[in-house]
């Protein structure tokens, strides 16, 4: 049973990180390539859970549903770019920060306005809602393998698009040198306004998938906002390889450090009450501590993009 444990715990890291990877590798693209630091990620991450919450318990369809989160996020995404960010562009870290924030806020008030302040639950259909056998008469959620299939699929997608297609060669010259593919009548604020919109399509999708196994309700993105920042930076900035490396890390680490390191510390300690105390909180940390041992020797991250 102790193997069975351990292969379900590393499956449910598996799927953290690949929920992850999906907030990650938009916030990285939009780092590496506009230099803009985007707080309110998190907040596309959670209008991607609404309208998929919505229009999956309106019209019925769990996939509609999952369509709505990725299109109402990436339509979002956009207008954001074109009416807000696109002024932030020339400005210094600290504007960014603010006006980021700034959209925390008003995103928050006008989701609370539109769906109300009260959590939508989203339910996993049906053919989605069994598990698969594994040894010993243990079982998987097969709605949870779906989330890391969905999460490999396109972490390939991204490789094939930023390596394969014009597009990506114009995105990743844009990360190396925008003036230069400006002045080669490349249409840069066009290249912008896709890469925000796609990066938070596919904030909008985790949002979506995560919103079957929580409910959904307004400020859920600030939480995970927190650990994809944490994952590009381990990863290197502005790089989707590292951003996918570094997200099934934190991934694996935040999981096995909620349900093992209990267990470990029950070994040196009596105390039942500081027990649970200790190990809630150095689980909560783990992450962190990955974060400040691996720049201690990588200070740039594992994969940096110019690197």
């Amino acid at each position: 049973m102790t193997s069975l444990l351990l292969f379900e715990q590393l499956l449910n890291g598996l799927q953290l990180g690949m929920t992850l990877f999906l907030m990650a590798a938009g916030l990285t693209l939009v780092f590496g390539v506009m230099g803009l630091i985007n707080l309110a990620h998190g907040s596309l991450y959670m209008i991607g859970a609404f309208c998929c919450a919505w229009v999956s318990n309106t019209t019925g369809s769990f996939l509609l549903g999952l369509l709505a989160g990725f299109g109402g996020a990436a339509i979002a995404g956009a207008l954001i770019e074109v009416v807000v960010i696109r002024k932030l562009y020339n400005r210094d870290h600290l504007d960014q920060v603010l006006a980021t924030f700034a959209l925390i806020l008003i995103i928050s008030e006008g989701t609370s306005w539109i769906f109300g302040a009260s959590p939508l639950y989203l339910s996993v259909p049906k053919w989605l809602s069994g598990s698969l056998p594994l040894w010993d008469g243990g079982s998987y959620p097969v709605y949870r393998l779906l989330i890391i299939i969905i999460g490999l699929v396109i972490a390939y997608g991204l490789y094939l698009l930023i390596t394969k297609t014009r597009l990506g060669m114009r995105i990743r010259a844009g990360e190396s040198d925008r003036e230069m593919i400006a002045a080669l009548g490349v249409d840069i604020r066009t290249i912008y306004t896709v890469v925000f919109a796609l990066g938070a399509a596919l904030a909008g999708l985790a949002g979506s998938l995560v919103g079957a196994l929580r409910s959904v309700e307004v400020g859920m993105g600030e939480p995970v906002l927190i650990l994809a920042l944490v994952v590009i930076v381990i990863g290197g900035i502005g790089s989707v390889k590292g951003a996918l490396i570094a997200a099934i890390l934190v991934g694996f680490v935040d999981t096995m450090g909620r349900v093992f390191l209990p267990s470990l510390l029950d070994l040196f300690m009596d105390n039942a009450d500081n027990l649970a105390s200790l190990s809630a909180s150095l689980s909560s940390i783990l992450v962190y501590i990955l974060m400040a041992l691996i720049l201690a020797f990588r200070p740039q991250g594992l994969f940096p993009a110019n690197g």
